[in-house]
């Protein structure tokens, strides 16, 4: 089987919420998403997408991710979208770096091989552990108490487990937010207060000091690793890395240096489902917990954390996300759908989704 076209959509997410805020100020409304359609001689059609959070995250963003396919999709022609460790070299020697434009590539030809084999893609990369994957919601930035009141909200809706977007330079805020909210919780909950490396080591530290009463992960506090790790040092709670984990280098270093209880694994961050994978089970080997997860993205990045969090054992699953409920804007069917703080892998043949091409509308190009 052999690649023959690529096809590039584009689709925006507007959020339920109307915006959505993190450390430094940051805030989005509306998410730009990238749609790829890979054909093959075969007859068989794979999908996937990636969709940065903002400009101002990681390093990505979205007219990025289509001028990186625009370069890579021609070196790609050709090749087998079955020979996933191959095509993935191929992709490195094409294009250096800026894994999160592969990362769409990638996935679609995950969806390729579930197809071709008739097998989901969840099975595929290891086994269907459980019955279903534990969610966590993001909780926008915003008063104290505006942010209890989100938590109260969507614990209602059956989440069980709270990501508080904190990090601004304003500590008492910061602690304020986490008292408030902590006082929302009832047994069995998980609170996580992300800074998104938003505090300076300092402003990290009286924070820790301010909520050593609250049971709470604390997540990525500051810009660079060995901040984090110093941090890590003087706090005696959870401690969870998220930006600086990016590749396998600096997964090694910090099971080494003992600095993570929890790592995220974004889809995208790694450049897809092959190499977060291969994140995913050295993980799980070292005995690290993950957050199994992606920057954002619509129906068809959900099935693709789905598929990957369901066949992370579920003792080292520390909980996954449901954009797809975070956005106003459906791009595909058969995507899994949040019921009472969980979802499941489809059982279908790949990603198990059908885009939704009213939504994805005119292509923006196409590579044969």
């Amino acid at each position: 089987m052999k690649i023959t076209k690529f096809t590039v959509y584009q689709v925006d997410l507007p959020l339920v919420e109307g915006s959505y805020h993190w450390s430094g100020g940051k805030s989005v409304s509306v998410f730009d998403s990238t749609i790829v359609r890979i054909d093959t001689d075969a007859g068989i059609t794979g999908w996937g997408e990636v969709c940065p959070l903002g400009p101002f995250y990681l390093p990505a963003f979205g007219q990025g991710a289509r001028a990186g396919i625009y370069e890579l999709g021609p070196h790609l022609i050709g090749e087998s979208p079955l020979e996933l460790t191959k095509l993935n070299r191929r992709m490195d020697v094409a294009l250096k770096g800026h894994a999160y434009v592969k990362s769409a590539i990638d996935m679609a030809c995950w969806d390729i091989l579930g197809k071709a084999t008739k097998m989901p893609v969840c099975e595929l990369l290891g086994g269907r552990y459980g019955d279903s994957v534990q969610l966590y919601r993001a909780i926008s930035q915003e008063s104290p108490e505006a942010m209890a009141a989100k938590v109260a909200g969507y614990r209602a809706e059956g989440y069980r487990r709270f990501q508080l977007k904190v990090g601004c330079h304003d500590v008492d805020l910061d602690i304020n937010r986490i008292h408030a909210v902590a006082a929302e919780l009832k047994p069995g909950d998980i609170l996580i207060a992300d800074a998104n490396t938003g505090w300076l080591k300092h402003e990290a530290l009286r924070v820790c000091r301010g909520v050593r009463d609250v049971d709470v992960y604390i997540e990525q506090p500051c810009a660079t690793y060995e901040e984090c790790l110093a941090v890590r040092a003087r706090w005696d709670g959870p401690f969870v890395l998220d930006e600086n984990i990016d590749g396998m280098d600096p997964l090694l270093r910090g099971h080494a240096e003992q600095a993570m209880d929890v790592v995220n694994i974004k889809i995208s961050k790694f450049g897809g489902l092959t190499k977060a994978r291969q994140a995913r089970d050295l993980c799980a080997d070292l005995g690290i917990a993950m957050t199994i997860e992606d920057s954002w993205g619509g129906d068809i990045i959900t099935a693709a954390i789905a598929h990957l969090a369901h066949s992370t054992p579920e003792e080292m699953r520390f909980t996954s996300t449901d954009f797809n409920s975070y956005v106003t804007v459906s791009n595909a069917t058969g995507a899994p759908q949040r019921d009472n703080g969980v979802m499941k892998a489809s059982t279908e043949p790949g990603l198990g989704i059908e885009p939704r091409m009213e939504v994805l509308g005119e292509e923006l190009f196409e590579i044969e």
